[in-house]
């Protein structure tokens, strides 16, 4: 059961979007104490004053964290987790692309006891928002995910993924960008011990012209993170 869920928000100059990511979160309708934790990861757009000004060290139920220099999507989560205190956790981007909304459906098998780990699926109602090399480069990470683990996964690069806080923590994560997405899903299917559920999820995908940062280039490290996890222990 959980009680209380540790929202972690890594941030990168997303001064136009990160208070609305934060005012839908605080109006998701949840029957537990929800933490929101932002890392700033190395902003100079003006997201850390943005942050500085609206959330003061003192409010317990946000909490900002500030790196110095950008260091990556990876370690700004894992830098979020030193600081959590829930039992359960979910990864939030901070640009508007999935709506905190659907945390309700993500929620639901764990606390109904039918999973343990949940990710986010956009096949249903995001992939036909997405350009043609997009959702390609997504179904071959996901066809080498399934391929190389067992698993039967539709979405592996879903930002969406919620799992147990001291399960994250045993994983050992090394990952500083974004193929901290296939670490995650190689080392929990590695362990034998989890099923990973999926929940269809909505997605409003941006250009890189309004921001998007994920690159073509990002999704060969992905692969190659995949291959890595599978022949290393």
């Amino acid at each position: 059961m959980i009680k209380k869920l540790s929202i972690i928000i890594p941030c990168y100059n997303e001064e136009d979007t990160i208070l609305q990511v934060v005012d839908k979160i605080k109006h998701v309708p949840l029957n537990l104490e929800k933490e929101i934790i932002i890392v700033c990861d190395g902003s100079s757009d003006g997201t850390k004053e943005l942050l500085q000004k609206h959330f003061p060290l003192q409010d317990k139920n946000i909490k900002t964290v500030f790196h110095e220099k950008n260091m990556g999507k990876g370690k700004a989560v894992k830098t979020g987790i030193e600081v959590a205190t829930g039992d359960y956790l979910i990864v939030q981007d901070a640009d508007l692309e999935l709506n905190p909304d659907d945390y309700i459906a993500l929620l639901q098998p764990i606390q109904s006891g039918n999973a343990t780990v949940v990710f986010g699926s956009r096949k249903a109602k995001g992939f036909k928002k997405l350009y043609f090399h997009s959702v390609f480069a997504n179904f071959v990470v996901t066809f080498l995910t399934n391929f190389l683990y067992g698993s039967k996964l539709t979405d592996q690069a879903c930002g969406y993924k919620i799992l147990p806080v001291s399960l994250f923590k045993s994983l050992d994560l090394e990952s500083f960008g974004f193929e901290f997405c296939s670490e995650l899903t190689a080392k929990i299917l590695r362990t034998k011990k989890y099923i990973i559920s999926e929940v269809d999820v909505d997605y409003f995908p941006r250009t890189y012209k309004q921001g998007k940062k994920i690159s073509w280039k990002d999704g060969f490290i992905a692969i190659w993170t995949l291959l890595k996890y599978k022949i290393t222990k």
